[in-house]
C-alpha cells in the first residue's frame, strides 16, 4: 500500500521531497507537516492499528492471538511463560488462550511432570494463521522509504519508554487489552 493513501487523499507532487516540505500538485502544503511528533505518531499508529486489525478479522484472530501464536513459534510454554514474554497479566493471556483454544489454534494441555502447570503448543491451523498473518504485514502496512531506518527509530522509541512501563516484573504491572 503506498504511503500517500494514507494522506488526506492528496498526493505529493516529489514523494522523495522531505515531508516537511512537501507541496501537493494542488500547490498547498501538508497541513499534517505542522503537527507535534507525538501526533503525528499517534495518527500512524492508529491508522496502520486500524487496517491491521481489519486485516486479523478477517483471519479469525485478535492481535493478542496473534502475539502469542508469534511466541509459540520459538516452541510450547507455559501460559504464565507467555504472559511474561507478551508483557501482559497471567489473566488476560488465559482470555486470550481460551479464545485461541476455542477456535482450535493452540492446545492445552497439563505438564507430565507438573499438573499444576499446563503446556501451549500451537496447532497446525494456528501455525497457518500465523504464518498468513506474517505475510499480511507487505499488504497492511505503507510502502516507506526506508523500512529499515523506521524499524529502528521505531525500536528506539519503545524501548526508551519501556523501562519506565515495564519496570521490575513488568507483566504483572502491565493492564493489558484482549
Amino acid at each position: 500500500m503506498d504511503a500517500a493513501a494514507w494522506t488526506q487523499g492528496k498526493t505529493p507532487a516529489d514523494p522523495a521531497e522531505p515531508a516537511a516540505a512537501r507541496r501537493f500538485e494542488d500547490g498547498g502544503r501538508d497541513p499534517m507537516a505542522e503537527w507535534p511528533t507525538g501526533r503525528l505518531l499517534s495518527t500512524a499508529s492508529r491508522l496502520v492499528e486500524h487496517a491491521w486489525l481489519r486485516a486479523l478479522e478477517r483471519l479469525g484472530v485478535t492481535h493478542a492471538g496473534l502475539i502469542v501464536l508469534h511466541l509459540l513459534e520459538a516452541g510450547p510454554a507455559s501460559q504464565k511463560e507467555l504472559a511474561r514474554r507478551a508483557r501482559v497479566q497471567n489473566q488476560t493471556m488465559s482470555r486470550t488462550l481460551d479464545r485461541l483454544e476455542r477456535d482450535g489454534h493452540v492446545l492445552r494441555v497439563a505438564d507430565p511432570h507438573d499438573r499444576r502447570r499446563h503446556v501451549v503448543t500451537r496447532t497446525d491451523a494456528g501455525t497457518l494463521v500465523w504464518k498468513t498473518a506474517d505475510r499480511l504485514e507487505a499488504d497492511v502496512f505503507p510502502d516507506v522509504a526506508d523500512q529499515g531506518a523506521l524499524r529502528a527509530l521505531l525500536l528506539d522509541i519503545i524501548r526508551s519508554g519501556e523501562s519506565a512501563r515495564w519496570a521490575g516484573e513488568g507483566a504483572e504491572q502491565e493492564p493489558a487489552e484482549d
